[in-house]
């Protein structure tokens, strides 16, 4: 339903202006006079976008600008479906407005806003609509949407820490691997004839260096196909509810990427249950909530045990020590805010700490795994080098004893 500007003369002569709501000029006429005033003129404001759409998947950062620019309308008093109107019409990712289009319509058809975005789940996260729907029913949208805009911040912050703690090893290696495949299949076979030459038997090393260059260079595309079929057995194993579970539960017990990722699952679980909390959303909906967030299935199995023993009549505090995922500290602060009536922000302070810890594992993580793989690369490279320089090595020394 578009949002009209109007301009109508009340009973005594004076004009007056304003905005409604309404399907056409007609019933904008039809309004006004149930208000006993005469249209003047009206004017549809923007227009909501409309579009055909696949799979929407919006980027953070369009979600994050979304949430703020919503919020600043709604506390600016301006109307929800005028805002909605408003934001549609200047979004640059046009997918994402033709949603926001969808949900003005929807809005406009008698659903309350949290119903409406909850009709595009790959837009507005479960966590997004219930946080609405406690802003609606609370009256505090606006402080709502604003939170919801610090924790998408926060929480895209936090995971391209620890992408990007777990990416670089991962690309160095492969460099070095790259390198060291080079070297085997492109420079070691054209020191074979020099060596050949030589007459003499070659040195352990060498020989061994040019066993294994022969051996890459007659099965180089079987080992990639080899490659390429674990990587997608991997994947549909770990797609697998069994297969899942155990990924889940050997990437925690991983030295030194274990403790971080069980770090970074503390803080999400903290950041997410105290916005969530603030915003107004019960305990156990909002244990709901951060089960299906938390990314790993051990974690997310643990706090649904929380939650059941909550809705059991439960404090938060006790459960969570039992499922033996959470450090004393976060329990104690739970604990704390609990007895004070302050377990929202006791949850953030929590989330506010191990964030840093977050911080302090990942650069401890890279300033350890960086020399430890420039090591195994020079090594590597060194060892290449000499197998290959040894025969040279020993002619040398034979010609000079033969003098």
């Amino acid at each position: 339903m578009p949002t009209y500007s109007y301009k109508a003369r009340a009973a005594g002569g004076k004009i007056v202006t304003g905005k409604i709501d309404a399907d056409s000029e007609k019933m904008v006429a039809a309004k006004l006079r149930a208000q006993q005033l005469m249209l003047v003129s009206a004017a549809v404001e923007g227009k909501a976008v409309k579009g055909k759409l696949g799979k929407v998947k919006p980027s953070v950062k369009d979600m994050c600008i979304f949430s703020r620019q919503f919020g600043t309308m709604i506390n600016a008093g301006v109307p929800i479906l005028q805002s909605l109107a408003i934001i549609a019409g200047q979004m640059e990712n046009r997918k994402l407005a033709a949603v926001i289009g969808q949900v003005h319509d929807d809005i406009g058809g008698g659903i309350s806003l949290s119903e409406a975005m909850g009709k595009h789940p790959s837009v507005f996260s479960s966590l997004f609509v219930n946080m609405v729907k406690a802003g609606e029913s609370g009256g505090v949208l606006d402080s709502v949407l604003d939170r919801l805009s610090v924790y998408l911040e926060k929480a895209d912050a936090l995971a391209r820490k620890v992408k990007g703690a777990l990416v670089y090893p991962a690309i160095v290696t492969v460099v070095a691997l790259g390198v060291i495949i080079f070297l085997l299949v492109g420079v070691i076979p054209t020191f074979k004839t020099v060596f050949a030459s030589f007459g003499a038997e070659l040195p352990a090393p060498t020989r061994i260096l040019l066993a294994v260059s022969e051996t890459i260079q007659r099965y180089f595309f079987v080992g990639v196909i080899i490659i390429v079929a674990g990587l997608v057995g991997f994947r549909l194993w770990v797609g697998t509810p069994g297969g899942r579970r155990k990924w889940d539960a050997i990437t925690l017990k991983i030295p030194l990427f274990g403790n971080l990722i069980r770090k970074n699952a503390v803080a999400k679980f903290c950041r997410t249950l105290g916005t969530l909390l603030k915003s107004g959303v019960s305990i156990s909906e909002g244990l709901d909530i951060v089960a299906r967030t938390v990314g790993n299935v051990i974690l997310e199995e643990g706090i649904l045990k929380i939650r059941h023993n909550v809705r059991e009549g439960s404090n938060l505090a006790d459960p969570m020590k039992e499922v033996g995922i959470f450090p004393n500290m976060v329990i104690q602060m739970v604990s704390v805010g609990e007895e004070t009536g302050t377990l929202d922000d006791m949850l953030n302070k929590s989330a506010n700490f191990y964030e840093d810890e977050v911080d302090s594992a990942v650069e401890a993580l890279t300033s350890m795994i960086e020399p430890l793989l420039m090591v195994f690369m020079g090594v590597a490279i060194g060892a290449i080098v000499i197998a290959m320089f040894m025969p040279m090595f020993s002619m040398s020394s034979a010609a000079s004893g033969a003098g």
